[in-house]
């Protein structure tokens, strides 16, 4: 049978051979050998001159066991290391040949097979997941034309305008050179100073500031590709597009004292949780949105593109939504995948091109140089989870780990001994063509005037968010600021960075740090001003900002913890059971004791989690199913007591039945408070009312903020 030629094998064919590399090894049946594939006869001893005598030399199978193990480590990431993963793919809704003919776009048929890793920014590997932080959000595109690298974050921003300020934000939001604290927070003095005298950060802080900073999950946070893009069709004309990534779950975060009890309970928590939504079938999915903009109407937006430190509001330019990621495959090896896995901006296919974004020229050359150093050289490109699964032809040639064995005499072109190839691709055949830009100026080191706008963006931010996001984010900035030791630091940060961007905000935050309060100096930008290409005045608001404006009307893969004890009502567990998993929810039954419980009927059910390891943070809803003798014992006990009065302060939904109101008395719980669910014994519309509580997330107008501050 003819074998086929990497050229005639579709795209959804060879994305398979990725589970079919020769270098992946399945232990399952199989002898233990050496490296060199010697069978090994036994690794548990050494070598030696008798039972009691020395090691000898020439025991080659401890002298590689113990070199393999001295080497296994390569060097983290310095952002980005801690980090999560998952495979999947794309699907156009439709051809999007008008604008760039990226075949990744064109055909609604095909799945293009992606691998996507999730990361927080400033800790280390081992750092816990759910710190306040930016976090990755990485696609690799393997398309037919090479791999296509979308390197984003959740956070549409950044905290500088020009790449070779990098090194410098980076440096100080990482630990104090001097003790190596604190790890995985930007609650120290190095970073506020940093930010005090870098005015431009000041849009990125409102974020990081922000709910989206503590995601409830990977699966329930958007990503976006930060830097404008162009986007090139067949007849070489340019529009310029910003990406966006949009969860299909909504859009939904933790609250802060959550996040740092989940960092001490469950350090993994958001790896924990897209691992086994993944393993249970409850696959991530995300819709891909462009907002495209006529390099002609550029101007008129009142922001420069180019500026990494703006957003374009959806109110103006909206999100088109194009195609569906779909992640559906845990990795099969943490190193071999998430950690060898190498993203790079330059990374692009014919269709999609660069802008002068200067943070994203920099990122260009530095996400390529980094891989040289952390993945041992220039062959990077052949570890399998890099590797594209379009065919490579070039001459490239050794270097450290190279894989491919290159057949042939010539090396070099032009070349007659080979035949001229591999030969060169026309753009009209395929072939990289870069954008024909005009460019033309002076060398200079200099900043253009239309970056100089840094607090109008930071004040729409503000404005836009819900009465309980604006709290959240003043109390978080005093939560970073009262850890600054400094007091001129506190006060740069108040007075030159605050106060121009809202008075309601530097006004809380200066009192809540015993500080005066400085006089408002907010300046407004162009953004209030301009008419945009569609005929709408820019906003002064954007709701599509607020967490709280997101569509809040599925449960899907919920987690609501059910407190139980010995005697609870069996009909009444089931059938609110049944009603949330139809709804696409999970309950999770606690109990103080795993094993069993048996139900006030004499039936049993399995307990998943004991209360000794778990808490009221780690669910998005708590539920309590009457029956006289549980709810005696989980009054008497102070971890049920505490785990409802947690979920009530956090805002949470809490659904009773009307036998188990005892328990919400016991902790001081209302029965008529906002997202408190009480249902008679029995009753039919119990369900449906606590699915609708659940489906709102949170309550916020529940408490003050004082007590949902943590």
């Amino acid at each position: 049978m003819d074998k086929k030629t990497p050229e005639t094998v579709s795209i959804n064919e060879r994305s398979k051979d990725l589970e079919l590399e020769r270098n992946r090894s399945d232990p399952a049946g199989q002898r233990m050998t050496t490296g060199q594939g010697v069978p090994v006869e036994d690794t548990d001893n050494s070598l030696k001159v008798g039972a009691r005598g020395p090691t000898l030399l020439e025991d080659f199978h401890l002298r590689e066991k113990i070199m393999r193990f001295d080497h296994e480590r390569i060097p983290e990431r310095v952002v980005h290391a801690r980090g999560s993963a998952a495979h999947g793919y794309f699907q156009v809704y439709e051809s999007l040949a008008e604008y760039t003919k990226a075949k990744v776009f064109q055909d609604p048929s095909k799945k293009t097979p992606v691998f996507v890793r999730f990361s927080t920014v400033a800790g280390s590997r081992g750092s816990a997941d759910t710190v306040r932080d930016v976090r990755g959000f990485a696609v690799k595109f393997y398309t037919e034309e090479g791999n296509w690298d979308l390197v984003g974050n959740n956070i549409p921003v950044f905290f500088i305008q020009d790449g070779i300020k990098f090194p410098d934000i980076v440096h100080a939001a990482k630990p104090e050179p001097h003790h190596e604290m604190p790890q995985a927070s930007t609650a120290h003095d190095s970073f506020w100073d940093f930010i005090s005298l870098m005015p431009e950060s000041a849009h990125m802080i409102m974020w990081v500031m922000s709910d989206r900073a503590i995601p409830r999950s990977y699966r329930m946070m958007e990503g976006f590709g930060v830097h404008t893009f162009r986007l090139v069709n067949a007849k070489g004309v340019s529009r310029f597009v910003k990406f966006h990534w949009k969860p299909l779950l909504g859009v939904h975060s933790l609250v802060w004292d959550e996040a740092q009890k989940l960092a001490g309970k469950d350090p993994d928590f958001h790896r924990r949780d897209l691992w086994e939504a993944i393993e249970k079938g409850n696959f991530p999915e995300y819709e891909l949105g462009l907002q495209i903009i006529d390099e002609k109407d550029a101007d008129k937006l009142g922001i420069d593109l180019l500026d990494s430190t703006k957003i374009i509001p959806e109110e103006v330019v909206p999100v088109r939504r194009v195609g569906k990621l779909v992640l559906n495959r845990n990795p099969t090896n943490f190193f071999a995948e998430t950690e060898q896995v190498a993203f790079c901006t330059s990374h692009v296919v014919p269709g999609i091109d660069f802008t002068d974004d200067p943070l994203l020229q920099a990122r260009n050359f530095s996400y390529l140089d980094t891989q040289l150093t952390r993945l041992g050289g220039p062959n990077f490109t052949e570890i399998p989870i890099n590797r594209p699964i379009a065919p490579v032809h070039n001459f490239h040639q050794d270097g450290f780990h190279r894989q491919t064995i290159d057949q042939g005499r010539a090396n070099y072109f032009p070349n007659s001994l080979g035949g001229g190839c591999p030969f060169m691709a026309a753009a009209e055949k395929g072939g990289y063509r870069h954008f024909p830009e005009k460019v033309a100026g002076e060398k200079v080191r200099q900043r253009a005037e239309s970056f100089q706008d840094h607090f109008s963006q930071a004040g729409l931010f503000f404005r836009s968010m819900s009465k309980p996001e604006r709290e959240h984010i003043i109390m978080a900035l005093q939560f970073e600021l009262a850890k600054v030791e400094r007091e001129e630091v506190r006060k740069r940060v108040v007075e030159q960075i605050l106060a121009k961007i809202d008075a309601e905000l530097v006004t809380e935050v200066a009192q809540g740090l015993g500080m005066t309060v400085p006089t408002m100096t907010a300046v407004k930008g162009k953004l209030e001003k301009v008419v945009d290409t569609l005929g709408l005045p820019m906003v002064d608001k954007s709701p599509a900002l607020s967490q709280e404006n997101q569509k809040k009307d599925s449960i899907k893969t919920r987690r609501i913890g059910v407190l139980v004890a010995d005697g609870f009502d069996t009909a009444e567990l089931q059938s609110t059971k049944a009603a949330i998993e139809q709804a696409g929810g999970e309950l999770v039954i606690i109990s103080r004791r795993l094993g069993m419980v048996k139900g006030a009927d004499g039936q049993s059910v399995k307990v998943d989690k004991s209360a000794l390891t778990t808490g009221s943070f780690e669910y998005d809803a708590v539920f309590v199913p009457g029956g006289a003798a549980s709810v005696s014992v989980l009054k008497k006990d102070g971890d049920s007591v505490h785990f409802i009065q947690e979920a009530y302060r956090h805002c949470k939904p809490i659904g009773v039945t009307k036998e188990a109101t005892g328990l919400l008395e016991e902790a001081d719980v209302s029965t008529s408070s906002l997202g408190v669910v009480v249902g008679e014994a029995g009753g039919q519309d119990f369900p449906a009312k606590f699915i609708a509580a659940i489906a709102q997330h949170r309550f916020w107008a529940r408490h003050d903020k004082d007590l949902i501050s943590g």
